[in-house]
């Protein structure tokens, strides 16, 4: 062979091996954080249609509100069977969940493609382990524009500690929600150019998230109270509800605690709150989980140093809030490093996703545990009776989260 031609072929084999090595340290194959907890998890996936509630996303009188909920459970023990998915397996469904999220995240949809390799650590359709004691129920509920896939690890987390997780796909506000009829519906934004029209969207929204989870809560009422059929019966401790939700999904976290009798506690990771809303008399046992950013806000209305006379309202009537809920026993704090998708399963997906500032610069393993670790804490301590020492102060273990106090909250 000629030299030159050898060389070229040299070169060829040494460029393609170098993209491929940063193929695999930028585009991973996604392992999600390994289970904590002393179960093995399950997970199933329900269609509910609420007959009573006209869907008021698309253009047919006659749409019923339809919703797709992924629960997790613990499980028996699942020797040397298949791990479920995180997106769909079947082929022409996989492909129009890429492409929803290729168009978010502006990439081309060939680039996503490795993504129908992710796997969960938990297995579909697993049978459930009946426990001597009911599991409490977490309800989770994803950020505007995205989805119930993107909080995998965190329900999984949670059902390992001997909880059961139902996530919510609020339909027509995720980037895509598969049906078993094969429709696929993608995201239905709400129009509106002025701040006032905005925020009245915003409230409408909100009002349709509540009813959803007032509505899947009777679900698993229903089927807590069934006959021996039911896979859920006498599984479910509905004295003990909690709901968390990232984005859009805290702040209608936060209002459904404080209006919603069935429900106990809450979390909010990282959402600014639409509706300011507080109900009389006390309120209910919640926690602030905020990216690093609010730190920042927080500090230049403090310093009277923002400008802008909406801005500055909306943050002081925001801290007044959490004011309210850091005196009521509640917690607000805020993570180092964390930007707002730190609160979901984003942050694991690529290095990369944090040039795009959606990720902080925190590592996507260690932004997770330490979610995981509080969200986990706060649960416990509401709803178990058991742990909270997280909660109480700085711990050495977890430095990058800074706790605020009510001085801390106020001019």
């Amino acid at each position: 062979m000629p030299k030159p031609l050898t060389y070229v072929l040299y070169s060829i084999s040494v460029l393609l091996l170098a993209i491929s090595t940063l193929l695999c340290v930028y585009l991973p194959v996604v392992e999600l954080p390994k289970l904590e907890g002393p179960y093995s998890v399950g997970t199933r996936t329900f269609h509910f249609t609420d007959a009573g509630r006209d869907e008021i996303f698309t253009l047919n009188l006659d749409d019923k509100r339809e919703l797709m909920v992924q629960i997790w459970y613990p499980s028996v023990k699942q020797q040397g069977k298949k791990r479920a998915s995180i997106f769909p397996e079947d082929r022409n469904l996989f492909q129009k969940y890429a492409h929803a999220y290729a168009s978010k995240l502006k990439l081309s949809e060939f680039v996503l493609d490795y993504w129908k390799y992710f796997k969960s650590n938990s297995y579909e359709n697993a049978g459930i382990l009946h426990p001597s004691k009911p599991y409490p129920l977490i309800i989770l509920s994803h950020g505007e524009g995205t989805g119930r896939i993107l909080h995998i690890s965190q329900a999984e987390n949670l059902a390992s500690h001997g909880y059961i997780v139902a996530a919510i796909d609020h339909t027509y506000s995720t980037t895509a929600t598969a049906f078993p009829d094969g429709r696929v519906t993608g995201y239905e934004r709400n129009s509106g150019a002025g701040d006032e029209e905005l925020l009245t969207n915003a409230k409408k929204t909100g009002k349709v998230w509540n009813a959803d989870i007032d509505f899947v809560i009777d679900q698993f009422e229903r089927m807590n109270a069934g006959d021996e059929s039911s896979f859920l019966k006498g599984a479910l401790d509905m004295n003990n509800i909690g709901i968390m939700g990232h984005s859009f999904g805290g702040a209608t976290a936060f209002h459904e605690v404080q209006f919603n009798p069935k429900v106990k506690a809450g979390v909010n990771m990282d959402g600014t709150l639409y509706d300011l809303s507080l109900p009389e008399g006390k309120i209910k046992p919640f926690m602030f989980l905020r990216a690093e950013d609010f730190n920042t806000w927080t500090t230049k209305y403090k310093q009277g140093s923002i400008h802008d006379a909406k801005l500055n309202k909306m943050i002081s009537s925001e801290l007044k809030v959490m004011n309210q809920v850091v005196k009521s026993g509640g917690e607000v704090m805020y993570i180092q490093g964390t930007s707002h998708y730190n609160f979901t399963d984003l942050q694991l997906y690529s290095k990369l996703i944090r040039l795009t500032g959606m990720t902080g610069s925190i590592d996507g393993y260690r932004g997770a545990k330490i979610v995981n670790e509080y969200v986990l804490n706060f649960f416990n301590k509401q709803l178990k009776g058991t742990g909270g020492e997280l909660l109480y102060d700085s711990n050495t273990a977890y430095p990058e989260v800074k706790l605020m106090k009510s001085s801390d909250l106020s001019k």
